[in-house]
């Protein structure tokens, strides 16, 4: 008998107080496994489990019906990662961090984009080495980085891209962003390197005129 194919499908608790998942979130998870299925555990605190293709669907509606959160594996948009909200809900922007996330994860772009999220500059979510990092300041402006690159010899801090933005500047600016790399990046170019081709000069000129 043929094995049925199988569909990656990354999953998480969504944005809160840390990465956390419930009991009830885990048993569901284990609903859709054999017993000597493997969940992974990525660096971006996200699951990946591999769910039959006839029962995708299902899957999905279950997992969603449990408070997780699903996305797709490969040349998109990951999940923006975060810090832990220690100082709580409001002060560190929760919600500019979900809305964020409801605006860009998932997107297909020409290879993985990894965007990170920080309540305060102690930078807890990793912003300044990831493709897109936002940090919120105390005054509720947030700081845009990007080109930040965690793994390889080539790995390098991001670059300052805008500083003290407001709450619709920095969606605007991330939305530019994406859009410009999903239509000018090639094929499995990484984001960091799009943006030194492409010019962080040339790209806040291009973003001053659409915003």
């Amino acid at each position: 008998m043929t094995e049925e194919k199988t569909v990656k499908l990354a999953v998480n608790g969504g944005i809160s107080f840390g990465a956390k998942l419930t009991s009830k979130q885990l048993l569901i998870l284990a609903a859709y496994m054999k017993e000597e299925d493997e969940i992974e555990l990525t660096t971006f605190q996200q699951l990946y489990v591999d769910i039959p293709e006839s029962r995708l669907d299902e899957a999905v509606q279950a997992f969603e019906g449990a408070g997780l959160e699903c996305y797709p594996v490969g040349n998109y948009v990951k999940s923006l990662r975060t810090c832990n909200f220690c100082k709580g809900e409001l002060e560190e922007g929760m919600p500019i961090a979900k809305e964020l996330n409801r605006r860009i994860a998932g997107k297909p772009v020409p290879f993985t984009l990894k965007p990170a999220y920080t309540g305060c500059p102690t930078a807890c979510g990793e912003p300044l080495v990831n493709d897109i990092g936002v940090i919120k300041r105390h005054n509720d402006r947030y700081d845009l980085y990007v080109g930040g690159k965690a793994k390889g010899l080539d790995a390098k801090t991001a670059e300052l891209f805008a500083a003290e933005l407001t709450e619709g500047e920095l969606y605007g600016m991330v939305d530019f962003l994406i859009d410009t790399y999903a239509a000018n990046g090639k094929k499995r170019e990484q984001f960091g390197k799009f943006v030194r081709r492409y010019g962080l000069e040339n790209l806040r000129e291009e973003v001053s005129t659409v915003l």
